[in-house]
């Protein structure tokens, strides 16, 4: 009996350590500190990488190639002449630019004002009013209007009447090269903002290579050098 006692005694004993033992383990997990990358594996540095924005990702602190607006160019270049170009950063081109636009305006200011003045001394010498005199003015220095080389009143009317219609077709004439010259800037800063990212780097390569060249009826073969140039 005694024997069967301890046996029992031993096994509570037994059953008792055990329980204790996993309470301390479990008292253990508890208070000990937890690494919380290790066992919440959500949110680990890779599941980071996802909730970080794309505007701040590497990928996006590159800088941006510049490309400029074709359209915006030409509505901008429309209503200021030159700045097309300036928004193309093409700022080599505003001499040419304003260089052009200054010899249209010269133009049509020398051919207006010409125009002008054969046109009033014209008017001056057909309505025959003593007081308008302005066409004598015009007479070359040295040179009176009966001189040989004026021909007298009738061939300087006639002379006063070809000049106003040569300096009127000049001034108009002008007019229409500054149109076209306006028009002409806007062109290139459409075309050059379209091509600005455009390669026009030269890459010539030539391939030089052996060829077996068969004739038509395939009786035999020939063999050949091929010469090839590539473009990119």
């Amino acid at each position: 009996m005694n024997k069967y006692a301890n046996i029992i005694v031993l096994f509570i004993l037994l059953i008792s350590l055990d329980v204790r033992a996993q309470i301390e383990i479990v008292t253990d997990t508890v208070l000990l500190p937890v690494d919380t990358l290790s066992i919440r594996p959500e949110l680990t540095v890779e599941k980071y990488a996802i909730l970080v924005p794309d505007s701040l990702k590497p990928d996006s602190l590159k800088p941006v190639a510049f490309k400029p607006d074709p359209m915006k160019v030409v509505w901008m270049g429309a209503i200021l002449p030159g700045f097309g170009q300036i928004l193309n950063r093409k700022y080599w081109k505003l001499p040419i630019v304003y260089g052009g636009f200054l010899g249209c305006a010269y133009a049509v200011s020398w051919n207006s004002g010409m125009y002008q003045t054969y046109k009033t001394a014209y008017r001056d010498i057909i309505d025959n009013d003593p007081a308008t005199l302005s066409y004598l003015e015009i007479i070359p220095k040295g040179y009176t209007i009966d001189h040989p080389g004026i021909g007298g009143i009738d061939q300087w009317e006639k002379t006063l009447q070809s000049k106003q219609d040569v300096y009127r077709r000049y001034r108009d004439l002008s007019i229409i090269v500054s149109i076209g010259y306006y028009a002409l800037t806007l062109v290139e800063a459409y075309v050059d903002a379209q091509l600005y990212d455009f390669d026009i780097s030269p890459d010539l390569s030539f391939r030089f290579q052996p060829v077996l060249l068969k004739d038509r009826f395939d009786f035999s073969n020939t063999l050949g050098v091929q010469c090839s140039f590539s473009f990119k």
